[in-house]
């Protein structure tokens, strides 16, 4: 079973941002709050279930994760991979 931890990239794998990527804010039972730092901020995060986004092994490794930082790890991460 996968470990879904907060500060980890998914990418959505269904519904109308199929293919947006996101951090993980937080988990609860079997759904995920992201954040994509624009339009879902920490304050409004995305609830997404577990089976609708793709693990990407890749972390944010700050202490304080705040939407300037998500989303600068976000872009970073496309502009090396995409």
């Amino acid at each position: 079973m996968l470990s879904y931890e907060p500060g980890m990239l998914v990418r959505s794998l269904a519904g109308h941002d199929k293919g947006k990527l996101y951090i993980i804010i937080e988990e609860r039972d079997q759904m995920l709050l992201l954040s994509d730092g624009k339009i879902r901020t920490m304050e409004r995060p995305k609830a997404k279930k577990v089976m609708h986004v793709q693990l990407i092994k890749e972390k944010l490794e700050e202490k304080e994760m705040t939407d300037i930082s998500i989303r600068s790890f976000i872009k970073k991460y496309q502009k090396e991979h995409m």
